[in-house]
């Protein structure tokens, strides 16, 4: 049977696929389609692009991977969960049906899309914690990965954030989760199974990309993103030299640290100046600094000083890990460290996975290599 996992978020779907190399049809596997099995394989291999959406992270991938016995390789899947119809078209083409009648999936579409899976391919889905899912992915992915989570050494806000430095997380307890998808959720975690929500906000991801669509036109998150990268948000926020000509030298606040998000668009003159460009970048770091002032709040409240950003917000969005990373250490005085994990936004389809092919070993020391290890 194909192996995957799947995650269905409010704007995107993930997909895990793992690919063995040693698996051969047998009498003992009666149900192993070999057709049918090579026939996707060789689908989702051959491309890095599946229709107009659909894409494959293949710097993602994770080569040299055991698991229960077999060794093969992790691929990445995404795509918009506005193409989910395409998706299962392409389901009910590669007749996936015939391989497996279940589908392991995690996120709120499991549940908004579960009776499409029933009715057009004939698929069970069955659905798992989100929450779950993610620690359980961060903590696969990270085992197998040594060199997964990472940091920026002394971060600084204008200048370019060149070196990652690799993050020991063999013992990371406690720390914080700041999963931004669509919307943001927090999560404290103490162990590999003792872990609660402890605040979040709707401001996320999915409100980046529809406030960029409404101010510049933009259709999708990448050009958002390439946007923003072009934009200067002193154009369109207030800073606090705006206000008080230079710093606030009694509270400790920079002249360059914002007072108001979108503050000079009161102004006409300046909205008449504003370039969308500039409305992309004063959105991400508007959207940005809610998320980083949430952490960090959440944090202290929580007295834990790691804190691991993921989610698809992340994707190809380096501003937001300089901002993130700069003001956890600015404002905490170096006491609080931002981390980041290279696979950003596929863990909970990890997870998914991880119940599929029923790995119970999540409690296993960091350096037992037996079931599972990988090499990006």
């Amino acid at each position: 049977m194909p192996w995957f996992g799947v995650d269905i978020g409010g704007t995107l779907a993930k997909l895990v696929y793992f690919e063995p190399d040693d698996v051969e049809p047998t009498d003992d596997d009666p149900d192993l389609e070999p057709d049918a099995l090579a026939k996707i394989q060789h689908y989702l291999k051959s491309y890095t692009a599946y229709g107009s959406t659909g894409v494959r992270d293949v710097h993602l991938q994770i080569n040299n991977v055991t698991i229960l016995g077999h060794h093969g390789s992790l691929h990445f899947i995404r795509f918009p969960t506005t193409s989910m119809n395409l998706f299962l078209d392409m389901v009910k083409e590669k007749n996936l049906s015939s391989l497996a009648d279940t589908v392991h999936a995690t996120g709120g579409g499991a549940y908004k899309f579960e009776k499409d899976f029933n009715e057009i391919v004939q698929l069970q889905l069955c659905k798992h914690d989100e929450l779950n899912c993610v620690i359980r992915g961060i903590h696969y992915i990270d085992r197998i990965l040594p060199n997964e989570c990472y940091f920026y050494r002394s971060p600084t806000k204008d200048s370019e954030m060149t070196e990652k430095v690799p993050f020991d997380f063999r013992n990371p307890y406690p720390y914080l989760v700041v999963n931004v998808g669509s919307g943001v959720s927090i999560l404290a975690v103490y162990s590999h199974n003792n872990f609660k929500r402890v605040g979040g906000t709707s401001l996320g991801g999915g409100t980046f990309l529809g406030l960029c669509c409404l101010l510049t036109g933009c259709e999708t998150f990448e050009e958002a993103i390439e946007m923003a990268a072009k934009g200067d948000n002193t154009n369109i926020d207030k800073h606090v030299r705006d206000i008080y000509g230079g710093d606030y030298a009694r509270f400790g606040l920079p002249g360059s640290i914002v007072a108001s998000s979108f503050g000079f668009m009161t102004v006409k003159e300046k909205r008449d100046q504003a370039s969308k460009a500039d409305l992309a970048k004063a959105t991400l770091v508007t959207i940005t600094n809610n998320i980083g002032s949430i952490a960090r709040s959440t944090a202290l409240n929580e007295k834990i000083q790691r804190v691991v950003f993921v989610g698809n917000f992340l994707r190809v969005n380096p501003i937001a890990m300089k901002l993130l990373a700069y003001a956890m250490h600015y404002w905490s005085n170096g006491e609080l460290q931002a981390l980041f994990l290279q696979h950003e936004g596929y863990f909970g389809a990890v997870g998914a996975f991880l119940e599929l092919v029923g790995y119970k070993d999540d409690h296993q020391n960091h350096t037992d290599t037996t079931l599972c290890n990988g090499t990006l």
